[in-house]
């Protein structure tokens, strides 16, 4: 505040007399004023101002000698100050670009990352510039300062403004300084941007590559590394090798991200430990899918030498056939023709010798690796072929080498019976060989849908010696068994391929109906699992019994309790056949019909499974006729029965599932034994009489279930509907627990007629069967169930 740094005033006196005289009196009104604060002295006239300042410290108009000039003055002190302000405005400018580039978050897309770059750069340029602009400015103003001297006025000139220089020069240092730093911290996040920006690139084609591998390795993952036949192996070997084609260049393009990887950590980029650990990752990713190709490429390829095996086994089998077919017997009854035959018998043996004498074991050991069960099956099928034809051959050999030792001309064998050759493109049936031959008086050969089928001789030593027929028949009953299992399992396989698993291929479910659609389990029942059973197992069984015709009723036995799925699929087989009436014209079942060059519709096929069981028993009963000398004759009976046993149940069950209005579970009752239609009255009960029965002459019409734990009473309803439509039910009346049951055996009147009555004949009812023979089987089934409640 004033007076501040003032040590003394001096007052200059005016001149005129007007003045001096007001200034005198203004002076003496405020003296004391001065007094109190400072000294005050009054000058006369310039002259005296030269005692107390030098000459040289006072301006030309105060007698002094000092060059000054106040408005150059006051401009330099301007441009000062105006250089000053900018100076700390470039330092606010600085201090906020650098907390925008510290605070701002990067978005996530490559293209915004890289236009914030450009943004930033741009800014970083302009600010330079200003820098730039500011600095010359200020390097300007400093040279105003440093001027030639000129003489002793100059001198005194530079000593007035030496602070002036300084203030300019220390504002400069200070721009200098932040342009400085400025251009450190630009370079250190312009680097980390750049290295960021390489991070994004190189992640972004990590992800890529990494998805592809993964995508490409879920693809032949799929693909099975094994085959049940040439073509389908060789087409997965080529789908294979397409995935390995790809693999190949996905794993080029991993090659060039990890190179790029290996680049950014030489360049000491600031994700180091990331980068090492995803190059790790993609070379893991690459080794993965190329090894598990390779080894998939390994398993197919070895698969594919077992079927080529297995195929020259088969060729092999068909050649020899073919070879024993075409041996015209006529010609063979001289020694010179057993002779030739022989030898061309034994010619084919030594250059098939490898195949023919194949050893399971060994294709085991060799292709373990690879083995599944259906390849497992295929080469016991292939044994069991080899072994036919190996057995044919050993037998032609025999009878040409007696003949050789006899040099008599052997006795004909009669065929079983004659039967014209199907036409077939086989090289047997040509014309060039003729039929004049057929059938082979030693060994039956027939095509078949599996190939070539060998039949065994037509006589064995095991059958009675009361003639050839009996022995052969027996043999070609077996024969047409086995035959027709297999043209059996052939046609539930092309049902299943062709209908069943069409239902889920997207192209063909455009044109199934919406009624069928995720219905396949009704349409087919569980007919996925009786062609497992009879593929996997029930042929094979069969097949073996062609060196041992006398195991056959085992076969039978042994597996009683699988063919209970028949009753499964008979139950199921009503509502198969509604919903096909409902689909039957479909364009679905026209395409796949057409696809398998079915003559049949697929109704006709559905009924295969039903039609086979009763097959079944119809072959044992012929081969019981021509067995009453074999060994197994026993076994043959049981399997009789049980397959009749098993028929019976079937079309027990197949009743059971139409009865309606039963409130409880009709399988808590127990097994289905028997089921009928009878005539029933009922008796006289205890209590009241009821008019309606004492009035009741008529008889009424009832259809029994005999269950383990109850004797079921219904009413058939009358079929309704017409052709395929008609349908029957059974209205459910009443039950008898089975504990509290009695019978009558005979009833006056009729001899077909019995007792059944309940609760110590609180309920009574006479039951008239069909026939005596019915009755008695009633009777006996419920005296078991009896006895065995006695137990």
């Amino acid at each position: 505040s004033f007076p501040g740094n003032l040590h003394l005033v001096m007052v200059l006196r005016p001149t005129g007399f007007f003045q001096r005289t007001f200034t005198d009196i203004g002076f003496r009104f405020s003296q004391e004023d001065f007094l109190l604060k400072l000294p005050v002295v009054m000058l006369s006239s310039v002259s005296d101002l030269l005692t107390y300042i030098d000459e040289q410290q006072l301006t030309p108009e105060f007698g002094g000698t000092l060059e000054y000039c106040h408005s150059e003055w006051v401009i330099f002190r301007t441009a000062i100050e105006s250089f000053a302000l900018t100076v700390k405005e470039i330092a606010q400018m600085l201090q906020s670009f650098g907390t925008e580039l510290a605070e701002t978050e990067l978005p996530d897309d490559m293209y915004s990352i890289e236009r914030i770059l450009a943004l930033r750069t741009e800014k970083y340029y302009q600010l330079k510039e200003d820098i730039t602009a500011v600095t010359k400015e200020g390097n300007l103003l400093l040279s105003s300062f440093e001027e030639p001297d000129s003489g002793e006025c100059s001198q005194d000139q530079h000593r007035e403004r030496p602070g002036d220089w300084e203030t300019v020069n220390r504002l400069l240092g200070q721009l200098h300084e932040m342009e400085t730093a400025f251009d450190g911290f630009w370079e250190k996040h312009q680097l980390k941007m750049e290295q960021y920006l390489q991070l994004w690139k190189f992640e972004q084609s990590f992800q890529e590559v990494k998805n592809a591998i993964e995508f490409l390795m879920g693809q032949q993952a799929e693909l099975p590394d094994t085959g049940d036949s040439v073509p389908q192996v060789k087409q997965r070997l080529k789908d294979l090798g397409h995935f390995d084609g790809m693999a190949q260049d996905l794993i080029g393009k991993a090659q060039v991200v990890i190179l790029h990887g290996h680049q950014l950590a030489a360049n000491h980029h600031y994700a180091l430990n990331l980068i090492c650990q995803q190059c790790n990752e993609l070379r893991h990713h690459s080794d993965v899918l190329s090894d598990e190709i390779k080894r998939k490429q390994m398993r197919l390829q070895k698969t594919l030498d077992l079927h080529t095996r297995l195929q020259q086994a088969l060729q092999c089998c068909d050649e020899g056939a073919y070879l024993l077919a075409n041996q015209q017997m006529d010609k063979c009854q001289s020694k010179e023709g057993a002779q030739k035959a022989l030898q061309d018998i034994e010619r084919f043996l030594e250059s098939s010798s490898a195949y023919l004498n194949c050893d399971p074991q060994a294709l085991h050991y060799d292709f373990e690796s690879v083995l599944t069960s259906e390849l497992k099956c295929q080469i016991q099928s292939v044994q069991v072929k080899l072994e036919n034809v190996r057995s044919m051959f050993e037998n032609r050999q025999s009878c040409f080498k007696k003949l050789l030792d006899k040099h008599v001309r052997p006795v004909q064998l009669v065929a079983p019976r004659p039967e014209n050759p199907p036409r077939s493109k086989s090289p047997l049936f040509s014309p060039k060989h003729g039929v004049n031959g057929w059938p082979p008086p030693w060994d039956v050969v027939r095509p078949s849908l599996f190939g070539w089928t060998y039949f065994m001789p037509l006589w064995d030593a095991r059958f009675s010696s009361k003639g050839a027929q009996s022995p052969a028949k027996h043999s070609h009953v077996i024969n047409e068994l086995i035959e027709t299992e297999r043209v059996y399992v052939e046609e539930l396989f092309t049902v299943l391929t062709g209908y069943r698993a069409e239902m889920d291929n997207p192209a063909m479910v455009i044109l199934m109906p919406p009624v069928l659609r995720n219905r396949k389990d009704v349409l087919f029942g569980n007919m996925p699992e009786i062609y497992d059973f009879h593929n996997k197992i029930f042929l094979h069984s069969l097949e073996s019994c062609l060196g041992a015709p006398e195991r056959v009723g085992f076969c039978f036995l042994d597996r009683r309790e699988d063919f209970q799925m028949y009753e499964k699929y008979c139950q199921n087989k009503p509502r198969s056949e509604s919903l096909w009436r409902q689909c039957s014209e479909s364009t679905f079942f026209q395409v796949s019909c057409l696809k398998l060059e079915h003559k049949l519709g697929l109704d006709s096929y559905l009924l295969k499974p039903v039609q086979r069981l009763t097959k079944y028993q119809l072959l044992l009963k012929e081969l019981l006729k021509y067995s009453t000398s074999c060994d197994g004759v026993q076994e043959l009976q049981e399997a009789l029965v049980a397959m009749l046993d098993l028929l019976k149940s079937v079309n027990d069950s197949m009743h059971q599932i139409s009865i309606t209005g039963y409130d409880g579970d009709l399988s808590e009752l127990g097994k289905v034994l028997m089921q009928g239609s009878f005539s029933v009255w009922t008796g006289h009960r205890k209590g009241p009489t009821k008019m309606k029965d004492l009035a009741r002459f008529k008889p009424m019409q009832r259809h029994l279930f005999l269950y383990e734990k109850a004797l079921v009473f219904c009413k058939k309803r009358e079929e309704h509907g017409d052709g395929y439509d008609k349908t029957s039910s059974y209205s459910f009346k009443h039950f008898l627990k089975m504990n509290a049951v009695g019978i009558t055996e005979n009833v006056k009147g009729d001899h077909r007629k019995f007792e059944i009555w309940y609760s110590g004949r609180e309920e009574v009812y006479v039951v008239q069967a069909q026939t005596i023979d019915l009755k008695m089987a009633w009777l006996n089934e419920i005296r078991k169930i009896l006895f065995k409640q006695q137990e």
